[in-house]
Formats: C-alpha cells, sequence, structure tokens
C-alpha cells in the first residue's frame, strides 16, 4: 500500500538533507537506501512513475511508500489518498542486504510527555544506544533508538523487545 504527502512537509528538510518539494518525483520507504530509484505502478490502472527515494516514512502500519504529491497524481494515488502499488527497484546507491545505518524509531505520541517518559526509559534500558525525542511537522512526538554501531540486526531487536502502549514501531534505515 502506498500514500503521499504534501502540505505540512513542503519546503521543510528531507531524511537526506534536502528541502523536500511536494511537487518532484521523489518518495519517502522505510529501509531503502537514500537516493534509490524505484518504479511505482498502480496495478489498477496501469500507469507508473519512476521516483527518487529521499524521506523516511510512511510511519502508518501496511504501507511502504508515502509518495510526494506530485508523484501521486501521476500514478493515480492521490484522489484515493492510499492504493496498492507494485514497487520495482531499479538502481540502488548502497547495498540492500549488508551495511547501512540502522535505528527504530517509535511514534507517534500526541504530548511530549509521553514520548519522553519512553525515551528515557529506553536510554535506561539500552545504555549502548543514543535515544532522541523530537516533533513532526504535523505536531506530534516521535522516539529514535539510534543501536550501538548502527546496526541492523541490534535494530531489528530492539523494534521486536520494545513495546509502547502509544505510538508505532518502525524499523528505519537512516542512510
Amino acid at each position: 500500500m502506498a500514500s503521499w504527502y504534501g502540505g505540512p512537509y513542503h519546503k521543510r528538510r528531507s531524511s537526506n538533507g534536502e528541502v523536500y518539494d511536494m511537487h518532484a518525483m521523489t518518495a519517502a520507504h522505510l529501509t531503502l537506501p537514500l537516493g534509490s530509484i524505484v518504479r511505482v505502478t498502480n496495478p489498477k490502472t496501469g500507469r507508473s512513475v519512476v521516483v527518487r527515494i529521499t524521506d523516511r516514512g510512511p510511519f502508518v502500519p501496511g504501507r511502504i511508500l508515502d509518495l510526494s504529491q506530485a508523484a501521486a497524481k501521476k500514478v493515480d494515488v492521490w484522489a484515493a489518498g492510499v492504493a496498492t502499488v507494485r514497487l520495482e527497484v531499479l538502481r540502488t546507491p548502497a547495498s540492500l542486504s549488508s551495511g547501512g545505518r540502522w535505528a527504530v524509531q517509535i511514534g507517534a505520541f500526541e504530548k511530549e510527555h509521553a514520548a519522553d517518559k519512553l525515551a528515557d526509559h529506553l536510554s535506561h534500558r539500552y545504555q549502548t544506544a543514543k535515544v532522541l525525542c523530537f516533533s513532526s511537522p504535523v505536531g506530534d512526538w516521535w522516539v529514535r533508538v539510534r543501536v550501538q554501531d548502527d546496526d541492523r540486526k541490534r535494530a531489528e531487536q530492539v523494534a521486536h523487545d520494545t513495546h509502547t502502549s502509544e505510538g508505532e514501531i518502525f524499523l528505519v534505515r537512516l542512510d
């Protein structure tokens, strides 16, 4: 399932450091290396678009891709908001199976206090991890856990072992 994002994120920094332009052919993915080029096809309409991965997300369970508004319009996802898509990786700047810098992202919390409380708990539980609490452009709060050496297996274990009554837990690639 793919969705799209626009307004609140337009002209803000993407995960790759670029300013997000909702009119460009870009997308967000949780684990593909930033800079990857993918073809997204809507099997219902047959329309496809080639986009560059510049950001992280979508942070909604069951979704694999957040398209820019322009890309969503081109592939007939925009009006529906969410649609089934086929994703083909055309090119990646880094290996898909090894390396990378990995973290666990947990959110979205309505209140900063709840995010801070979880961040404090995780800092004590995983003393070798770096835990960061930050706000999103839409007003909710997130917690990110960067494990020692940015190791994928460690991050997967933290994701598996972490439970919270608020928010969802996602494995993310930072590079």
